[in-house]
């Protein structure tokens, strides 16, 4: 990145009393205009606790917080509010509980926990639902809350296929109501409701927000949409930044449609281009552009470059994908070998997360070490998912999906039918499970020993919650783990030893961390019920681990790859059906695969290689490819088709050399 901003990129940071649109392409130093319009406002005067950057992931946030440091000291940037749209959202709903009708200690609901309760309140009687299809109601509704449809409008627009979601929607609400708690997509939902509804409220963050920059905008959907232009008020006092090009989420509501939105809301918008790419060469934006311009837009752009032209774009084809893994494993080997570098340089981008498995076996097989991402997430272990729910319960007792959870974790002979019992009891008292079991009411429909038994955890639940409110908190979580017996459930629960020792270890792990998050920079000590609900977030919103990749080839879908770079990039499974996908070309989505070539191609810096089979094996059977339709699109003076012409002798001795020096190392 040059130490001086290009004019376009100058011109972003000073419009300060317009709305802005920077229509920004791959790799044109976004983050910066944002970082840099940050400082410049602060310096014309306006405090920086009354600015608020968004964007969509933690890691974003991080590096913009990062690069703000650098150019703001600790009291010029006071306040400043960085965060993910959902972080913002949660803080919202927090400070705002008692006008959204909810007590202080809100649950987070997660995926699991939404689907648990979807499934209860099905088996507990919602008519016209069937239990099978619930992973369809689960994603309609979601559908309907980013896009901002409220259970009574989509009671009263729903198709006949599609009342009975409908009906659940309005259940599933009510239910979270009841229990205190909101989900993922309620985020952004309550708190564009809470400012429809509240003017007050409104004025009050607007007073707070008073400018606001928002990142990656191509991927909010209609509900983000809806809080940016409540919070930006009618004088629209934000920058947003994006690239329709980029826009690769429709499956989870994004609208790239609310970039051309804001002209029609905003009659003073202006919009600046940065068409300047800073990590690729020219020959790779050539392809890029030409591929891309077979979309329409509302905005027309090229990228360009200053690094050079670079090499040709080579075309890999192979008979099947197994021959496909070992040349391109041969390949990065033989790369590495040649240029030097390390084995971080180098990126294998695919459609589907089934793409790698041939991969992973042989780069194994060759002694490369590779990263893939989207690994198991810390958060997804059984044993992290047992202690946060315990904890869950012990500051919030009407999170129902904490209680059964752990109700029989480890095992309290509480049966499911004591559990169904319980649930239809609760229900129509409408209260949380946890107080249904000191109502009276509750001995009419259970015996007097499984009455007993429930009693007794939930006592035990709040004596150890009152420890940790009124005692040494993390002490107290140590004792209440011993209390559980939970190292023995985990021995008996487990494959081998080793196993239930690691998951055990995984345990301390997490109590360690939450314990370094209770004191915040300030020193001040943070609740348990702030933390757990700052957890449940990052667990929501960080469902892939983020790992440091060092010296490993990095492995991930085109989605996963948005956003990084690499200097050496291989885009596999250039075939039709694969990219474009067979799902995007029945329903005529071809627009959106094409922007996730897009993607993949300027994801790389100096050399790219697409790579398809004639070939391919799928669900145990071998069908025949036909390449992508994409690669007819791109200019045929800037590719170089490998696999149809021959090696020279040269060139085959060097790969020869190269597995040679990789045999030593190995053995070595």
């Amino acid at each position: 990145m040059p130490p001086k901003l290009n004019p376009q990129q100058q011109a972003a940071v000073k419009i300060i009393d317009h709305p802005l649109l920077v229509l920004a392409g791959a790799g044109s130093g976004k983050t910066r205009v944002i970082t840099e319009k940050i400082a410049y406002l602060v310096q014309q005067g306006l405090p920086a606790r009354h600015i608020a950057a968004v964007t969509f992931t933690n890691k974003a946030a991080r590096e913009m917080k990062s690069r703000v440091s650098r150019l703001l000291d600790d009291k010029q940037s006071r306040g400043l509010r960085v965060s993910t749209f959902h972080s913002l959202g949660l803080d919202i709903i927090r400070t705002e509980h008692k006008t959204l009708g909810y007590k202080s200690a809100i649950t987070l609901f997660d995926e699991q926990d939404r689907l648990t309760l979807l499934r209860n309140l099905i088996s507990h009687g919602i008519k016209d639902c069937d239990i099978d299809l619930v992973d369809n109601y689960n994603r309609q509704i979601g559908q309907w809350k980013n896009a901002f449809v409220t259970p009574e409008q989509a009671t009263k627009q729903a198709e006949a296929d599609n009342l009975a979601a409908a009906i659940l929607y309005d259940a599933y609400n009510r239910s979270l109501k009841a229990y205190n708690a909101a989900d993922f997509d309620d985020l952004i939902l309550l708190p564009v409701l809470l400012f429809q509804q509240h003017p007050a409220v409104l004025e009050k963050w607007q007073n707070k927000i008073r400018y606001l920059l928002v990142d990656e905008y191509q991927d909010t959907n209609i509900t983000q949409y809806q809080l940016v232009r409540l919070l930006a008020g009618n004088l629209g006092r934000f920058t947003v930044v994006g690239d329709d090009d980029q826009s690769i989420y429709a499956w989870r509501g994004a609208q790239p449609e609310n970039l051309s939105q804001l002209q029609k809301d905003y009659s003073r918008l202006q919009v600046i281009k940065l068409e300047q790419n800073y990590r690729s060469a020219g020959r790779i934006l050539k392809v890029a552009n030409q591929l891309i311009a077979n979309n329409p837009h509302t905005f027309e752009k090229r990228l360009w470059s200053d690094l050079g032209y670079g090499d040709p774009l080579r075309v890999l084809s192979h008979k099947t994908d197994q021959a496909e893994a070992k040349q391109i494993a041969a390949e990065i080997v033989h790369h590495r070998f040649k240029q030097g570098g390390s084995y971080g340089d180098y990126a294998i981008l695919y459609r589907g997360n089934h793409q790698s498995r041939l991969f992973e076996r042989e780069l194994r097989e060759n002694n490369v070490p590779y990263f893939i991402s989207g690994s198991a997430s810390f958060f997804s272990y059984a044993e992290i998912k047992d202690v946060l729910a315990y904890l869950r319960l012990m500051v919030n007792p009407t999170d129902d999906a904490a209680f059964l959870r752990i109700i029989n974790t480890p095992r309290r002979e509480i049966g499911p039918s004591t559990l169904e019992k319980l649930g239809d009891y609760a229900n129509e008292r409408h209260i949380s499970l946890f107080d249904a079991c000191s109502e009276l009411g509750l001995q009419q429909r259970l015996s007097d020993k499984s009455v007993q038994r429930l009693r007794q955890f939930c006592d035990w639940i709040n004596n150890t919650a009152q420890k940790i409110e009124q005692e040494d908190a993390f002490k107290s979580i140590y004792l209440m783990l011993e209390q559980i017996n939970y190292q023995q459930w985990l021995q008996e629960n487990s494959k081998t030893p080793a196993a239930a020792e690691r998951r055990m270890s995984n345990v301390y792990e997490l109590v360690e961390w939450l314990q370094r998050l209770a004191s915040n920079e300030q020193g001040e000590e943070k609740s348990l019920a702030d933390i757990i609900a700052k957890v449940m977030l990052l667990d929501i919103l960080e469902r892939n681990q983020e790992q440091e990749v060092n010296d490993q080839v990095s492995l991930m879908t085109l989605h996963a790859a948005k956003g990084l770079e690499f200097p050496h990039v291989f885009l596999i499974g250039m075939e039709e059906n694969l990219l474009p996908h067979q799902n995007s070309i029945e329903t005529d989505n071809i627009e959106e695969e094409r922007r996730l070539a897009y993607v993949g191609i300027t994801r790389a810096q100096k050399t790219l290689t697409f790579s398809y089979c004639t070939h391919r094996k799928r669900y145990g059977e071998i069908n025949e490819s036909e390449p992508s339709r994409f690669l007819s699109e791109l200019p045929e003076e800037d590719l170089e088709w490998a696999n149809k012409k021959q090696l020279a002798p040269e060139e085959i001795k060097q790969r020869g050399k190269a597995s040679l020096a990789q045999l030593k190392s190995m053995l070595a």
